[in-house]
């Protein structure tokens, strides 16, 4: 027996996909970050592409933390349904990366990216928490 999705684990996929990760038409900009930033802001690119192609797979098994996959599992048809779900919500609109603050050199590593978006018409901010696991960066959670 599987259990619906957990309202933050749903939260987090709403808010997502609404901030602007989950954009068709455009590419996230990495070129003016440097080092492990350059890292974190390829890391959003990637789930923007990934998103874009509608490739639920890479999503859950690229581009999200297992902390928010795990989560994701325990809900009907998974992480890939969920996020399938998600997409399908989707609207075209574009992302940029405003900043990124990595974390103290904690273990796991962590950092902070700002983003910006136009979604229908208006500009929404969000900020995304990522955690390198196995050597990738992804997204934890947002706020």
């Amino acid at each position: 027996m599987t259990v619906p999705v957990k309202p933050a684990a749903a939260l987090l996929l709403v808010s997502l996909f609404s901030v602007g990760l989950g954009a068709c038409g455009s590419t996230v900009s990495t070129g003016s970050f440097k080092g492990e930033a350059h890292e974190v802001a390829q890391a959003i690119a990637n789930l923007q592409t990934d998103a874009t192609a509608r490739d639920e797979k890479k999503v859950c098994e690229n581009d999200l933390a297992s902390a928010v996959v795990k989560r994701l599992n325990g809900a009907t048809g998974g992480c890939r349904q969920a996020i399938k779900n998600q997409l399908a919500e989707v609207d075209g609109f574009e992302v940029s990366v405003q900043s990124v603050q990595l974390g103290a050199s904690a273990t796991p590593r962590t950092a902070t990216a700002r983003v910006k978006s136009i979604y229908r018409g208006k500009p929404r901010s969000g900020t995304l928490s990522l955690v390198k696991e196995a050597g990738r960066w992804k997204v934890s959670s947002i706020g």
